[in-house]
């Protein structure tokens, strides 16, 4: 190499270098110094925000933006690319929910190379999605502003965001109608605006989104039929239009949706016949007005997982077909107007969990179907199965919990295989049937028992002592027998924990007697139901029931309590049924009555009550049916006083 050459080389290698700092220069000062309209938008928000409890606002200092928590910015052009301020933050293996406080600042629209805004779940954003967001921030492509406080509508200017890919805003308290120009996001494939106050049609222009993978509007106030074009959403693979108010049949377009695997069309008002897309996995129908029949084609969905039906107008017989979906692990058939037996080929669903076919109008007898291995709950109520006896291969099911056979015709005693199940027994429903005898005494056996319901039955004698080993009982429902004794064992039961509790009770209608006040009710203090009327106890009201802090509704009617109405009620402040008619209560009513401000239902007519009804709502606001039969008694809405 000449030295010329080497001259020029090195010359060349310095004006290099020289170029390299100077860009290097002027990408740190892009970094350092926010630029302008950037800096604006992002000050402005941070303004309109009162309350900040992660600490990540308080930590935008200086102009570097690209630098503060939750931005992040282009490399070449220091724009602001992304604002990542999610509620809930995950560091390390600690999940940490935080919240802001205020509301969304218009001047995010000056960010106009933001391509991702994400302030989902901050719970307490208010304000409004700027007008103008469309107009302003072509480069979006992701927008999270779910799980907030934000009002209004979803502006016009949405349809603007040619490149927005996922646009979530569920779980607000957005309303109006949805614009038009929704359908003009042609690269999207995520739209979530479940739990808003969205009304009107769903836009015929939102089946031009023919990108979307996911479509959920659930959980709205939608009216109208859904878009007749549906089924040109030929990428869709979950939609969710349920709780809405949508009327009309299903679209026959729908079942040209080829990758719909989650279709929830449930609690609506749509009618018509069954119709369904061929490759789904979760289906949701209930809360309909489907009518016909349901055909043998629905055994081809192979790949269902869970199908609910329940609550529509389906009629006929259940097709045997129905024993081919292989995959299926839960099914709801109740409350429909199905007939017939059930097919036999009902016993191949080796992945059931959950079977329910209540309410119906199926006939006996039931198929075999000891094979359903992973089966925990089978509800068959209130059909027309008159089974005489509880089948004995519904006892050896090995993983079967939960048992609901009310009003299946059921004669004879509580059969003694049920304390032998592989699976321990939590919910036992055999009410509305012809059982006779005792409650057995191994009842108490059954201690993973949660639910126990035998009312309207013809069984007698008293509740075994047994009973009071069921520590997670929080259901009992014995009314309408001809069980006898006291009832003090119920209130007896011990619980694992010092707040656990029986929430239900309902002895009613039966001939249990004794004194009530030797009862101690305050024993199950989370009782929100207690129903004893229609029984022989007398004696006082036990002051302990003032104890009872979460009950609502308390009914001990036609019994032979008495004596005055003790002033430890009033501290049942819950109350919002309160029936004690037909008795023998003296006294006054308690001045304190007045703070029972739940009170929306109160019967204490046909007792020995005297004095003025103090005055003040609740109690004025009562009828005179309320209080008629207590001679004694007078005062608004009764007739006045005497002076």
């Amino acid at each position: 190499m000449s030295h010329r050459t080497s001259v020029y080389y090195e010359i060349k290698m310095d004006r290099l270098l020289l170029q390299w700092v100077v860009l290097m220069i002027s990408i740190t000062t892009l970094c350092q110094a926010c630029h302008p309209a950037d800096f604006k938008g992002l000050t402005s928000f941070k303004s309109a925000i009162s309350h900040d409890t992660s600490g990540r606002l308080a930590k935008w200092v200086g102009r570097n933006c690209c630098g503060w928590d939750g931005i992040s910015c282009h490399n070449a052009t220091g724009r602001v690319k992304e604002i990542n301020l999610p509620g809930f933050i995950s560091t390390g293996d600690i999940p940490f929910q935080s919240e802001m406080m205020g509301y969304l600042s218009s001047s995010i629209t000056l960010l106009h190379a933001v391509e991702v805004i994400d302030l989902g779940g901050l719970i307490g954003l208010g304000g409004t999605i700027p007008k103008f967001i469309g107009l302003r921030l072509r480069n979006l492509r992701k927008l999270y502003l779910y799980g907030n406080k934000l009002r209004g509508p979803l502006p016009e200017s949405i349809g603007k965001l040619m490149k927005l890919e996922e646009l979530a805003v569920h779980d607000n308290r957005l309303s109006g109608s949805l614009p038009a120009s929704l359908g003009s996001l042609m690269s999207l494939h995520f739209l979530h605006l479940d739990g808003n106050r969205f009304s009107g049609l769903i836009p015929d222009s939102i089946t031009n989104l023919t990108k979307l993978v996911r479509m959920d509007l659930h959980s709205n106030s939608f009216v109208g039929w859904i878009p007749e074009r549906i089924g040109e959403l030929q990428m869709l693979n979950e939609l969710d239009l349920s709780n809405n108010f949508l009327s009309g049949k299903i679209p026959i377009s729908l079942t040209k949706l080829t990758a719909l695997s989650v279709l929830y069309l449930d609690n609506n008002n749509l009618e018509g016949p069954l119709l369904f897309p061929p490759a789904l996995a979760f289906l949701r129908l209930n809360g309909n007005r489907l009518s016909g029949t349901i055909p043998p084609s629905f055994g081809e969905l192979v790949s269902l997982k869970r199908a609910s039906l329940s609550n529509n107008k389906l009629e006929g017989t259940i097709p045997s077909s129905l024993g081919r979906l292989s995959a299926l692990s839960e099914l709801y058939l109740d409350r429909n107007r199905f007939s017939g037996e059930l097919p036999e080929s009902f016993g191949q669903l080796s992945q059931l969990i959950l079977l329910d076919l209540s309410h119906n109008f199926i006939k006996g007898p039931l198929p075999e179907m000891s094979s359903l291995q992973n089966i925990q709950t089978i509800d068959l109520s209130f059909n027309r199965l008159s089974l005489t006896a509880i089948p004995q291969w519904l006892g050896k099911l090995p993983s079967l919990s939960k048992m609901y056979l009310a009003g299946c015709g059921i004669h004879g005693e509580i059969p003694e295989f049920l304390r032998r199940t592989p699976s321990p027994i939590q919910e036992l429903d055999l009410s509305l049937n012809y059982l006779t005898g005792k409650i057995p005494e191994w009842i108490g056996s059954l201690t993973a028992l949660y639910s126990l319901k035998l009312s309207q039955n013809s069984l007698v004698y008293e509740i075994p002592d047994s009973i009071t080993k069921l520590q997670d009982l929080r259901v009992l429902d014995l009314h309408s027998n001809k069980l006898t004794g006291n009832i003090r064992q119920i209130f007896n039961i011990e619980h694992g924990f010092p707040d656990d509790s029986l929430t239900y009770i309902d002895l009613s209608d039966n001939n249990f007697s004794g004194e009530f006040d030797q009862v101690d009710v305050g024993q199950q203090p989370g009782i929100q139901f207690l129903n004893l009327s229609h029984n022989n106890l007398k004696g006082r009201l036990p002051i302990s029931i003032g104890g009872l802090k979460s009950i609502q509704s308390l009914d001990l009617s036609s019994n032979n309590l008495g004596f005055d109405l003790p002033e430890a009620m009033v501290n049942a402040n819950q109350l919002e049924t309160l029936k004690l008619q037909r008795n023998h209560f003296t006294g006054k009513i308690p001045q304190g009555f007045l703070k029972l401000r739940k009170l929306k239902e109160l019967d204490l007519s046909n007792n020995l009550l005297v004095g003025e009804i103090p005055a003040g709502k609740p109690l004025s606001d009562f009828p005179r049916s309320a209080y008629i039969g207590n001679r004694g008694l007078c005062g608004k809405p009764l007739n006045p006083c005497k002076v």
